[in-house]
């Protein structure tokens, strides 16, 4: 039990690491529901997303950035000034090192920019531990503290739910006293076509090429709700850069596609509480991530 005279808490807190170090799967597991999408591609977070926990002592918005990472584009250089505008106004960071992997440069790039940061309180994570040994893990948790000195460094398992709690009530323990920031039953400020649109780009990341996940744009054209409430119809564009790029996506006689849909559906149903009707259609933006008119449409 909080005693009565604990401070309420609130503020915001994000998390940072090389890519695929579980940062989008840790949110969603603190959360309770899925609000970014995840894959095993580099740079899938493409947005800052917000996530709320609220916990008895406090609220946790948690902001899920893109992967801090040397862009090669245009759309790279904004996402990456999406991270350093985001993280200026964090209240604690948190760095993510899986587990299974030593630690190497990339970590190290990323431990250094933390200096920039020098309001946020800095939290290490050590993600993934349900992979390795009890000694692996204590080897990576003395390894991680040697980068500089944390307010709190804690190893946990997204997946099997191991300390979570632990994660969540430290986080808070470091945040400034606050009313609450967000309505209670509130889990993201996402809105519902940000997050259909983010559950098929996520569906359609699945088992493409190393080339094509960073050409993938989604927009929503419209989204109509049948008046028996029964079904909800969406209209929606699948972008990529090139011609040979679009075949890839439909697939051998447009299964890839089929699949695309029927695995993006099941997760706007599930989001919806009804049937979805889905309409994809994939267009070619020539170079899209290099044009600043286009990125302006696809909304970045």
């Amino acid at each position: 039990m909080t005693s009565q005279t604990a401070p309420f808490r609130a503020g915001f807190v994000s998390f940072i690491g090389r890519p695929n170090v579980g940062k989008s799967t840790l949110t969603n597991a603190l959360v309770g529901e899925k609000i970014a999408i995840t894959s095993a591609k580099p740079q899938t977070t493409r947005r800052a997303i917000r996530g709320i926990v609220n916990a008895e002592a406090g609220q946790l918005i948690i902001v899920d950035t893109p992967g801090i990472h040397r862009p090669r584009t245009l759309l790279g250089e904004r996402l990456n000034d999406l991270v350093e505008s985001t993280l200026s106004d964090m209240d604690v960071i948190g760095m993510c090192v899986p587990a299974n992997e030593k630690i190497g440069p990339g970590d190290r790039r990323i431990n250094e920019q933390l200096d920039a940061f020098p309001r946020a309180r800095k939290v290490a994570i050590v993600t993934k531990i349900d992979t390795v040994s009890k000694g692996a893990v204590a080897d990576q948790l003395f390894a991680v503290s040697q980068l500089r000195e944390w307010d709190a460094v804690i190893p946990l398992s997204s997946q099997e739910s191991i300390q979570l709690d632990v994660l969540v009530s430290e986080l808070i323990s470091l945040l400034p006293e606050s009313p609450r920031l967000y309505l209670d039953e509130r889990t993201t400020d996402e809105s519902d076509e940000d997050r259909i649109a983010e559950f098929i780009r996520e569906a359609a990341l699945e088992g493409v090429r190393e080339e094509l996940p960073h050409s993938l744009a989604v927009t929503i054209d419209d989204i109509i709700e049948r008046d028996d409430k029964e079904l909800v119809e969406i209209y929606a564009n699948l972008f990529v850069e090139r011609d040979s790029q679009k075949a890839i996506v439909i697939g051998r006689g447009g299964e890839r596609l089929k699949s695309v849909g029927s695995a993006a559906r099941r997760q706007i149903e599930e989001l919806l509480g009804t049937k979805a009707y889905l309409s994809l259609r994939v267009k070619v933006a020539k170079d899209w991530q290099r044009d600043p008119k286009q990125l302006g449409r696809l909304g970045f």
